[in-house]
């Protein structure tokens, strides 16, 4: 998940909405799961199909799930906080989208399908709008991607979620950070950088909001994490991980999982006209540095591009080949024939 450091929100760029009450609405826990989580609920009638394996859903003091036969169980957890993950002032929806998303993007980056999730979600007051606007972000996405929420927990303390998400594999075909080879192609989906631009692209009065900056406006707000395609390249990529610290940076953790290095080609960026368009003298930097893309980064053989474009045909995202494998280690990024330095930008919890 992006580790991604937030310290504030422009001021008056994006706002919850206004309340004719009081801020805080009195209920209780069960009562709060009862309105915004349970399946019944109104926030989650998109989850109407009987859930896969969900022997016991919520209420109980826990789940109890049952894996479809022949599967390797592939689990993820991942907390955002305000301030630190998200900037405070961030729609609603899309802190529940999010909370989500950076959990089925670990899941895609295994190659994995995703089957169930549970929710610890910590509030400072009960807000019944910003809870609704929670809920129906959440539950959105888990809807489209066909994840069942199975449980959690919900506190006070600072406003943050914590989610676990629960998929599978086939035995044996989880994609790994530590398979890349000399000699593979270096892939990635999509258009790094676009996030990043469309965080400084919310600041009031930082762009008319035409077709793109809104495109990449929702590219940081509602990440999409790239489920059909991780799940084609299970069996297929030598080694993957999901884009959320930045390119460069997660670039590097890959080779050192697979103890190799990289030769890497900034002309072969994927950057993305709406983005070229907006920002074009930062779209490398962005692209590089950024992060919170949640894009798929893999290694591939060469003698199995063919089969790579076959698969890639029926995604919605492009993908691109930006570099090579090589012997040895570290990552050198070149510009034009020359050697391009990029900063360790990178936010870290602890250093």
């Amino acid at each position: 998940m992006s580790t991604q450091c937030w310290t504030g929100w422009p001021p008056g760029s994006v706002r919850r909405p206004e309340r004719a009450g009081p801020r805080a609405t009195p209920m209780d826990e069960q009562a709060l799961i009862n309105r915004f989580f349970l399946r019944a609920g109104p926030a989650s009638q998109v989850m109407t199909e009987a859930p896969r394996g969900v022997v016991l859903g919520i209420g109980d003091d826990a789940a109890v799930v049952r894996p479809p036969p022949g599967c390797d169980l592939v689990v993820a957890t991942d907390a955002i906080f305000e301030g630190t993950h998200f900037p405070a002032g961030m729609p609603p929806a899309a802190v529940g989208h999010r909370a989500l998303a950076v959990n089925l993007s670990d899941l895609a980056a295994m190659g994995a399908d995703p089957l169930w999730c549970s929710l610890a979600l910590s509030l400072p007051e009960v807000e019944a709008d910003w809870l609704g606007e929670f809920a129906r972000g959440f539950f959105a996405l888990a809807g489209r991607c066909k994840v069942t929420l199975i449980g959690g927990d919900t506190v006070r303390g600072p406003l943050g979620a914590c989610v676990t998400v629960h998929g599978c594999v086939r035995p044996g075909t989880a994609v790994l950070r530590s398979g890349a080879q000399p000699g593979d192609g270096i892939w990635v989906t999509g258009h790094p950088g676009e996030a990043v631009a469309g965080r400084r692209l919310l600041a009031p009065g930082a762009q008319p909001p035409d077709d793109a900056t809104l495109q990449l406006q929702q590219r940081f707000l509602y990440p999409e994490p790239r489920l059909a395609a991780g799940r084609a390249l299970a069996g297929l990529a030598s080694a993957m991980l999901d884009v959320s610290d930045g390119l460069a940076d997660d670039l590097g953790k890959l080779m050192a999982a697979s103890g190799a290095g990289a030769e890497m080609e900034v002309e072969r960026l994927p950057l993305s006209p709406a983005h070229l368009l907006l920002a074009a003298d930062a779209a490398v930097t962005d692209a590089l540095t950024g992060g919170d893309d949640y894009e798929l980064l893999f290694t591939l053989a060469p003698d199995r591009e063919a089969e790579l474009a076959a698969r890639a045909a029926a995604w919605s995202v492009p993908v691109t080949r930006i570099g090579r494998v090589i012997a040895g280690d570290g990552v050198r990024w070149r510009h034009q024939g020359r050697p391009l330095p990029v900063p360790d930008t990178t936010f870290r919890h602890f250093r």
